[in-house]
């Protein structure tokens, strides 16, 4: 296993950094690396050569050759100058945040889109820093910029910097066709008539535990709920592909529950850009579930990154409901009530206990409710496609055969009441 070294800075903004260098090492972690030391410089800003002053560069040399770390990881993206610069003076392989993430989703992704997304990224990001990646290559070189004038360095940037443009290009022609066979999917199941309910959140906070335990509790009949579940495990990143799943809970209305990426303090903007596509699931939802770990301490700055993500992906107008999840963690006294506790657009339960899970289906539903209208309707025997149909796509309470047709006290879409108001018998609002 790799060593790891962090480096930090203080900008004079409270606690902040030391938070972000400890998420630094959980991400260093989730890459399979070992935290092996850190280091940490205070500075009104960064270092415009170097991110940190120069003596600290020469103290975390040492530092770094003292705990045998393999790589040095800063805390924030670095500029091409000062990638270089360090690559140079450190003498050790050097990675920024961007770069540890990047690499994360690069291992974990496992659909073709998700796939191409992180490599478009991983690109953009890649090409305006070849200069520090090659840092061993010559830099002679002519002056009259022609190729051929130019150091066996040069050439090497040259060639790479063309190669990748070109990746880059085949890249963005293959996610159209990806992309545009998603709208073709998202379109059928707008066409499906199900509300759309998706889970966005910071990473780990356990979306993909509760698109688990709905799927043990709600799941279709019709399908393999084992083989439907995603991989959930207590690591930044765990799963990352965008998954959609049908919830059909009994005398409930049925929903389409997508599980999106997790966000991330200091998300690289090329990620966040390349998986806008994806992330349209959230944008286009009837309902966002913003799942938090109430347990985590630094909760509500997490919750201020989700929304400050979705606000950049224009979801921000989505009606949404908190999801305090691990909330069985957590002392009575931090609690609105006994679990699972409801408190407006709020609830506090447990995914991984399935506590809460029937009240966040009331919940859920009650926030949909003003699509919907109950009603008593006879309908003759003549159009069976309307009984099948509303047992399909909406909440039959009761069924009534009598003599002239059947008599369903059913909770429906507005569009779906107002479609069959001529077989209306009594209205309950």
């Amino acid at each position: 296993m790799e060593k790891a070294f962090l480096v930090g800075v203080n900008l004079n903004d409270g606690d902040d950094y030391l938070l972000s260098l400890e998420e630094l090492g959980e991400l260093a972690k989730a890459c399979d690396m070992e935290v092996a030391g850190k280091a940490v410089q205070a500075l009104p800003e960064v270092h415009k050569a170097f991110y940190i002053g120069t003596g600290k560069v020469d103290e975390v040399r040492e530092l770094a050759i003292e705990c045998d770390a393999d790589v040095i990881i800063f805390d924030n993206s670095l500029s091409p100058m000062q990638l270089r610069n360090l690559q140079e003076r450190l003498e050790k392989p050097v990675m920024d945040r961007s770069t540890l993430i990047l690499d994360i989703f690069a291992s974990r992704v496992r659909s073709r889109e998700a796939k191409l997304q992180v490599e478009v990224a991983s690109l953009q990001y890649m090409l305006p820093r070849l200069v520090g990646l090659h840092a061993a290559l010559s830099r002679q070189g002519g002056g009259s910029g022609a190729l051929s004038n130019r150091g066996a360095g040069e050439k090497k940037l040259e060639l790479d910097r063309r190669v990748l443009e070109h990746r880059l290009t085949e890249l963005r022609r293959e996610l159209k066709e990806v992309s545009s066979e998603r709208m073709t999917q998202r379109k059928r199941r707008v066409e499906s008539g199900l509300p759309r309910v998706a889970l966005v959140g910071y990473t780990n906070a356990g979306k993909s535990t509760l698109l688990n335990a709905m799927l043990d509790l709600y799941g279709s009949d019709e399908i393999d709920v084992e083989e439907k579940k995603v991989m959930e495990r207590d690591m930044l990143f765990a799963t990352l592909d965008t998954t959609v799943r049908k919830i059909e809970p009994e005398e409930h209305h049925a929903f389409l529950l997508s599980d999106t990426v997790g966000f991330i303090h200091k998300l690289p903007h090329h990620l966040v850009q390349a998986f806008r596509s994806t992330l349209e699931e959230a944008k286009e939802a009837d309902i966002l579930l913003q799942v938090v770990d109430y347990a985590n301490p630094h909760y509500r700055e997490q919750i201020e990154v989700t929304n400050r993500t979705l606000k950049e992906l224009g979801a921000d107008g989505v009606p949404m409901l908190y999801l305090y999840n691990k909330a069985d963690l957590v002392t009575q006294e931090h609690l609105p009530g006994p679990l699972p506790a409801v408190s407006g657009d709020s609830i506090y339960l447990s995914a991984k206990k399935r506590i809460g899970m029937e009240e966040l289906i009331c919940l859920i539903e009650e926030k949909l409710s003003g699509g919907y209208r109950e009603c008593t309707l006879l309908i003759p025997y003549t159009d069976g496609r309307a009984v099948s149909y509303l047992n399909e796509n909406g909440v039959v309470y009761e069924t009534e055969y009598l003599e002239n047709g059947v008599r369903l006290r059913v909770n429906c879409k507005v569009e779906d009441y107002n479609f069959y108001q001529k077989y209306l018998e009594d209205s309950n609002g």
